[in-house]
């Protein structure tokens, strides 16, 4: 018969743990409802559905020991099963009790439990009386669920021993140890997707509120064990005294024009300033960038600096203002369920269409997954595509080649309702730096193997724009290009903590052009959201944005850049750069375009140290505790 007595018996409580995990959902829902008021019961339930991905996933890595002692335990063996049965009911104590704990957790904190040991263990322990005694009747459904567990575990029916007492051939057994094995790697991956299941997939449903609904806390838990802590920061004792470090102000609110124009953010893969001929004296390898950037109706902004090093860096800078500020990328750390607010979601409560655009596999670097957590409403990768990895337009390696992909984006926006936003990230100037073959030797060869692709890149910007000219949108639309990130440097003078973060930042209105502003101000991938909302003439709320960045356009407030290079936060000001080290000392060193010197200023202004260095650590701290306590909002 099959399957085997062993591995029936296995499935049977396996299901059981799933039932019980769906009601330990239904009692976090219950205990939880005013996140998710205003949500239909369809979508609660697709919540729930979506569930059971992480539950599978969980419950494997959490039974693991189950399932192996399973096939060793002969079923006709009673004491052994009843061993079993005890075992059923240890490994997933610690799972109900987590689980539980967020009924009531969540309330204070707004996301899942991750690695709150490493973080608040000690307060936890330190309290842990005090918790009991306040929290006393959630053991009442904790107790009920193991006895409840007991009880239910299913044991060998007398059919199961019946079949366990005549031989199997040894293929079939093979066999079924064979499937068993792949359905058990398939489960702990939680599907066939290109990575393993991710904490912020589960933010991919609209609302993303539903993404804590469709977790469970066994699951957050275990994906955050092997993540480095990060630790808190106390360089000020009291919020009274790191706000006004930080530099929030209220930004003046301009006028909303009376056709809401649509947004293209054009995200450059690679794309670093070291490459365009307008901020290097005309020697570049971007013609087209050149043309737009000293054309009407467009804004370069010269001293413009990522907030990262990585691709996976950019998307929750250019998207929420969050740069990134520790070793873990946040898409990939257990904060990834933090609150979290980014344009698409802003702009879609003002009517717009929202939608990312990456031709890549679908879940590379878990940019799908960031997309729904900042809000966008659609995202299409290289399953989107016509044809998918099968097309001619298919580079080998990453996805889609550049050219073909924007032309294919000129199309999508046009059959997309407007007011829209739509971000689009390019890929053919990520390393092996492949073009089509009809285009090898065509642009600038260059010192370095990214230098041809990046005219590649650039060439494929044209013919978009070309395109996109004569599209009915067009001349209504805000056009905002940057990197992600730099690449290959040949230039001596960028080959520096600042220079390894020099990008560009191109706002083009070809319809009204754009209010004025100072094109040398110090800007950062994290200015996006406030600079865009600024010409949109939208409301810049704080429970919205981030204090990191600010509109380019916002006289009131000195530009600034912020991020991280080895074990220094670096802040960029119009006259230093201020560099904060893992042991709280704060150097000076004099600014100059992506260029930093060996060597600090040697005798700084003492007033100016403080100044500079109480800003850096407002913002460390800021961002660190923030996370920490999911309290970047408030």
């Amino acid at each position: 018969m099959f399957p085997s007595p062993a591995i029936r018996l296995l499935l049977r409580r396996f299901a059981l743990l799933m039932g019980v995990y769906t009601l330990l959902r239904l009692g976090f829902y219950l205990l939880n409802l005013a996140p998710f008021s205003g949500i239909g019961a369809g979508t609660v339930l697709l919540a729930f559905v979506h569930g059971l991905r992480y539950d599978v996933s969980a419950l494997l890595w959490l039974n693991l020991p189950l399932v192996v002692l399973s096939l060793l335990v002969p079923v006709r063996a009673r004491t052994g099963q009843q061993w079993l049965r005890g075992l059923f009911v240890l490994l997933n104590i610690p799972g109900f009790l987590l689980n539980i704990i967020d009924w009531e957790y969540y309330k204070f904190i707004g996301r899942r439990l991750s690695n709150e040991w490493s973080t608040i263990g000690h307060d936890i322990a330190r309290q842990s009386g005090q918790i009991a005694a306040q929290y006393w009747y959630l053991a009442i459904p904790l107790l009920g669920l193991i006895y409840l567990l007991w009880r239910l575990c299913p044991m060998p029916t007398r059919a199961d021993l019946a079949v366990q007492g005549g031989r199997r051939p040894w293929p079939q057994r093979a066999l079924e140890l064979v499937l068993l094995a792949a359905v058990v790697v398939l489960g702990l991956r939680g599907g066939w997707q290109l990575k393993p299941l991710r904490t912020g997939t589960a933010f991919e449903q609209q609302p993303a509120v539903l993404g804590h609904l469709a977790l469970n806390s066994t699951f957050t838990v275990i994906k955050s064990v092997d993540e480095a802590p990060i630790e808190r920061k106390n360089y000020f004792r009291a919020a009274t005294a790191l706000r006004p470090a930080l530099g929030i102000m209220p930004t003046a609110e301009r006028v909303p024009g009376p056709t809401p124009d649509n947004v293209v953010l054009l995200l450059l893969e690679s794309f670093g300033s070291e490459y365009n001929g307008t901020e290097n004296g005309g020697h570049g390898y971007t013609p087209f960038f050149d043309s737009l950037a000293t054309g009407p109706g467009a804004l370069l902004m010269r001293e413009n600096y990522a907030n990262g090093r990585r691709s996976i860096e950019a998307l929750p800078a250019v998207l929420s203002g969050l740069p990134s500020l520790m070793d873990e990328p946040f898409i990939t750390s257990s904060f990834q369920t933090a609150e979290l607010h980014g344009l698409g979601e802003i702009l879609g409560l003002h009517g717009y269409t929202t939608a990312m655009y990456h031709g890549a596999t679908n879940g590379t670097m878990g940019f799908d997954m960031f997309a729904g957590i900042a809000g966008m409403q659609h995202y299409y990768g290289l399953n989107e595509y016509p044809g998918g990895a099968g097309s001619p337009d298919y580079d080998g390696h990453w996805g889609i080649f550049d050219e073909p992909y924007l032309q294919y984006f000129n199309r999508q926006l046009g059959a997309t309702r407007q007011p829209f936003f739509a971000t689009l990230f390019t890929l053919s100037s990520h390393e092996p730096f492949t073009m089509p073959a009809r285009y090898k030797g065509k642009f600038p060869a260059g010192t370095l193997p990214i230098q041809p692709t990046i005219g590649y890149t650039d060439m494929a910007l044209r013919r978009f724009f070309q395109a996109a000219s004569k599209m009915p949108w067009y001349a209504h639309t805000l056009f905002v290009l940057t990197a992600d990130h730099t690449s290959q440097s040949a230039q001596a003078g960028y080959q520096n903590p600042l220079g390894f973060h020099k990008t560009p930042l191109l706002l083009y209105r070809p319809g009204q052009g754009l209010p004025p502003a100072n094109p040398h101000r110090i800007t950062e991938q994290a200015d996006v959201p406030a600079t865009v909302l600024d010409v949109l003439g939208l409301p810049q709320e704080q429970n919205q944005l981030l204090p990191f960045g600010s509109s380019v356009f916002d006289a009131a407030r000195p530009g600034r850049a912020i991020f991280r290079d080895g074990d220094s936060y670096y802040l960029v000001h119009s006259d230093f750069v201020t560099e904060l080290t893992n042991t709280n000392t704060v150097r000076l060193y004099p600014y100059r375009t992506h260029f930093i010197p060996n060597q600090p200023v040697a005798n700084p202004n003492p007033a100016l140290v403080q100044q500079y260095g109480n800003e850096l650590r407002a913002c460390v701290q800021f961002y660190v505790n923030g996370l920490l306590d999911n309290r970047l909002y408030k």
